[in-house]
């Protein structure tokens, strides 16, 4: 398998979602009729999409909307909501900083030490308007914060780190037994990221609801060029999906799998799906949004790394609410509005009637799909030329 680069040393072909597109089916559903929602341990949720946990995302008040409009939207444990008790005037800085100094400035706003007290309250202003609450931390934080998760009424519990392994070894801190966390708590746990077959399934077996595909991908992420780690999303989605199959035919338990990152459009979002995947976790087409809590910009979770920073801040404007960029009616014209509707229409064009049916959707390579026919869109800078 694969190809060799030079003397002696192969490399796999691996594909992103520019490099594929979906084959139309040989019957078609009204899109107003298919089943587009997922399970995680036993609840199913209407919006098979989850908001990522960066700062510039989700708070409580975008936790909140995004839950009444029937998704998850995930609350990073360790960003600004559970450090300050008020967050709005950090955000507020972070949004005025230059682009030379906010790296910088990042990394001084989030010394400050987290505040248990504040990750149950955080929690619990989310659940008192009567929504699911969905909670993240890093593996090092996980047996700290996830009781306190736990008992302050979260419905989810994300433990996400660059790249997770079962078999992580370290001298200097105690690692995350995974299995006897995911057995310890009594709410649905999920674990990421990783991008690979054997990882994916060494991740199940441990007992999670949930496992997180994707190293890198992210719009504010730089890993890939800092570290040159990386699978490209398509790859990563099938071989992990492919994981999850073999893993419910040989025990009976089927563990989603949740694409993180990497999706910009409606069509990205499609593809994902179609590729095996059960949600999708995304965080720059939502941080577009007017409840959004970083005003039109948004960052990653590693980018204030104290010595190593793996993101960047960026701007990626405010061009609608909540409701516009999930369900429409869409006033932008380049798919990064109306997702739901998006993936109901694309569902319906291969004649698919649920998620399931939709993961065995046709795939071709098709590296012009993008460049088509769309040269005037390109010099004009307008729709797929952006």
């Amino acid at each position: 398998m694969g190809e060799f680069i030079g003397r002696g040393r192969k490399a796999r072909r691996c594909y992103g979602f520019d490099e594929i597109a979906l084959v139309p089916g040989g019957i078609t559903l009204n899109p107003n009729e298919v089943e587009p929602s997922w399970p995680l341990d036993g609840q199913r949720y209407r919006v098979p999409i989850l908001a990522s946990a960066m700062d510039g995302v989700v708070d409580v008040r975008f936790a909140i909307a995004f839950g009444k409009m029937g998704g998850l939207a995930v609350l990073n444990l360790e960003g600004v909501q559970t450090r300050y008790e008020h967050p709005e005037e950090v955000l507020a800085k972070i949004v005025k900083a230059d682009d030379h100094k906010v790296t910088e400035i990042l990394q001084k706003v989030y010394q400050e030490p987290i505040k248990e007290k504040l990750i149950s309250k955080r929690i619990q202003e989310i659940k008192k308007a009567k929504v699911p609450a969905a909670v993240s931390a890093i593996p090092q934080r996980a047996s700290i914060f996830g009781p306190i998760a736990q008992a302050a009424g979260a419905d989810l519990f994300v433990v996400q780190s660059t790249v997770s392994t079962v078999r992580h070894i370290s001298s200097e801190y105690k690692c995350l037994d995974i299995a006897h966390f995911c057995k310890s708590m009594k709410i649905p746990v999920a674990v990421g990221n990783c991008v690979t077959y054997q990882v994916a399934l060494d991740l199940m077996e441990c007992g999670p609801s949930a496992i997180l595909v994707g190293i890198g991908p992210g719009a504010a992420c730089t890993t890939r060029g800092v570290l040159g780690l990386g699978v490209p999303q398509v790859t990563a989605t099938v071989d992990c999906a492919a994981a999850r199959d073999f893993y419910h035919k040989k025990t009976g338990r089927y563990v989603p799998v949740i694409t993180d990152g990497g999706m910009r459009t409606g069509g990205d979002v499609c593809k994902a799906f179609a590729c095996g995947s059960d949600a999708v976790m995304i965080g720059s087409p939502f941080a577009r949004a007017k409840e959004a809590p970083g005003r039109g910009y948004h960052w990653g979770m590693a980018t204030p790394h104290a010595n190593l920073p793996r993101g960047t801040r960026i701007h990626v404007g405010v061009t609608g609410t909540l409701e516009e960029i999930l369900f429409g009616p869409a006033k932008t014209d380049d798919g990064t509005q109306n997702l739901m509707g998006a993936l109901t229409t694309a569902m319906g064009s291969v004649g698919a009637r649920n998620l399931k049916e939709f993961q065995l959707t046709e795939l071709i390579i098709a590296p012009s799909i993008q460049t088509e026919g769309k040269l005037a869109q390109r010099t004009q800078r307008v729709g797929m030329g952006k």
